[in-house]
């Protein structure tokens, strides 16, 4: 497959049945034949810190070893972001202070080193880390969207968290939720026709999903089922109505990329 230019927005603790509902955007782009979308199993237990390393690593919590929102420690296998760092690429990410932990070795976290990075000898290569849970999803999509325009990236991950923050606080079944949700969606109407215009294609998913108590780390379909959705590629491998597995993320962003996926990654790219 030719080289591309991908955008990965995971947004935190965003539901499958949730996001049919409520992300009339993104849906839309399904209904014109302009995405293509699947249902998800996350991998287990369904907790950010461990899916985070999931979604980059191809691997479940079991094999990766990242298997508590406690565990602060680099990653240890071949992840999306070293390995198109290794290849030349251009990696960029508006995200979590927990993914400067996992890839950029930044243990412990401190906003006045890690905040803002730049330096080509890390893997994510230019990033724009947040501490606080209740960061508003508009600042984190203009920082993306700074790094865009001034960076160029290759690979650039989108993290919001603010649903997931709302879902804690009100829990999974709620109106806030849902608005939150809502509001997210709109955020991706403001940016995803940007970006496919300067050439990216675009995977919106989530590391998890979210009870009605505000919970998630188990194995049942509120907070094991999320979306996926690829705008602006080529079809999904996968037949419409089956599950997708997590563990495709990785090597799905590396094929897109045009870059060999690793061993490691077991699971078939979903396109």
């Amino acid at each position: 497959m030719a080289e591309g230019k991908i955008v990965l927005v995971l947004v935190d603790g965003l539901r499958d049945d949730t996001a049919r509902r409520h992300c009339g955007f993104m849906e839309g782009l399904v209904a014109a034949g302009q995405a293509g979308r699947r249902t998800m199993r996350a991998c287990l237990p369904s907790v950010s810190r461990a899916l985070y390393h999931t979604v980059h690593t191809g691997l479940a919590p079991a094999e990766h070893g990242i298997t508590s929102n406690l565990l602060v420690q680099a990653g240890r296998h071949p992840d999306v972001f070293s390995l198109a760092a290794a290849a030349g690429r251009v990696t960029a990410a508006a995200a979590f202070s927990w993914f400067a932990e996992l890839y950029n070795g930044a243990i412990p976290y401190d906003p006045a080193d890690h905040r803002e990075v730049d330096d080509e000898r890390l893997a994510i290569r230019h990033g724009r880390f947040y501490l606080d849970c209740d960061q508003p999803d508009t600042e984190v999509f203009h920082q993306a969207e700074m790094l865009v325009r001034r960076r160029a990236p290759d690979y650039l991950l989108v993290h919001p968290m603010s649903v997931d923050h709302i879902g804690h606080r009100h829990g999974g079944d709620s109106s806030e939720y849902r608005g939150r949700v809502g509001w997210c969606d709109d955020l991706l109407s403001q940016h995803v026709p940007g970006w496919l215009a300067r050439g990216y294609r675009v995977i919106v998913t989530a590391d998890h999903g979210m009870d009605a108590e505000g919970r998630h780390g188990g194995d049942y379909p509120e907070v094991t089922q999320v979306p996926f959705y690829l705008v602006g590629g080529p079809p999904l491998a996968l037949e419409a109505g089956a599950e997708a597995d997590q563990r495709a993320v990785a090597p799905t962003v590396l094929r897109l990329l045009g870059l060999p996926v690793a061993d490691t990654m077991r699971v078939p790219p979903l396109v």
